[in-house]
């Protein structure tokens, strides 16, 4: 079980934003872009219990960390991400137990199951160093996310990920975002701004 932290900003954008040049930060160089369509299923219990305390549980497909997400919360802008590969059956809804034993204290005995799913078109750009260490994924996602029963929802976003804390390199790419139109997000994932719609 692959285990790391996730340490992101989040900003809302317009369906017709235009990404500025990140090349221009001085001191990093931005690789061309390259689309991926992701597609995740979300679970939680049925009064949603994981969501309510700030965790994130799913299965995803496409992209290139494929598999099964457990995120934690691990301080402010920063989540501990546990993730187990998927299984033999490509569609197969049975959480890994290894992921369940982690949540069960919130859980409570109540069963997880699938409360939404989210399909992703997401455009990466990263950003290297001089000496071409990976400093930050700048991913900008075009989702369309659905919960059973309701008409699906659909928005643009742009998440900048860090590897590692770089309080400068954040600063820097959230002027340069918010200069182009972009703003902070109100909720720190795509499920917790589904829940709340």
């Amino acid at each position: 079980m692959a285990d790391h932290l996730e340490i992101e900003q989040k900003f809302e954008v317009d369906d017709d934003f235009r990404r500025p040049d990140f090349g221009a930060l001085p001191g990093y160089a931005a690789a061309a872009p390259v689309t991926h369509h992701l597609s995740a299923t979300y679970f939680d219990t049925p009064d949603t219990r994981l969501a309510a305390n700030g965790i994130t549980l799913r299965r995803r497909t496409g992209g290139t960390d494929a598999g099964w997400h457990l995120k934690l919360p691990a301080g402010v802008g920063a989540r501990r991400e546990l993730q187990v590969p998927l299984s033999g059956d490509p569609d197969s809804g049975t959480v890994p137990e290894r992921l369940a034993v982690r949540v069960a204290e919130v859980t409570g005995g109540l069963p997880l199951a699938p409360i939404a799913t989210l399909d992703t078109e997401r455009t990466v750009v990263t950003l290297t160093t001089g000496t071409g260490d990976v400093a930050a994924e700048i991913a900008d996602d075009r989702v369309t996310a659905r919960r059973p029963g309701q008409p699906p929802l659909r928005w643009r976003e742009i998440e900048v990920e860090v590897p590692d804390r770089s309080p400068e390199l954040q600063e820097t790419a959230a002027k340069l975002l918010v200069s182009a139109g972009a703003r902070p997000a109100a909720r720190t994932s795509k499920l917790a701004k589904l829940l709340a719609s």
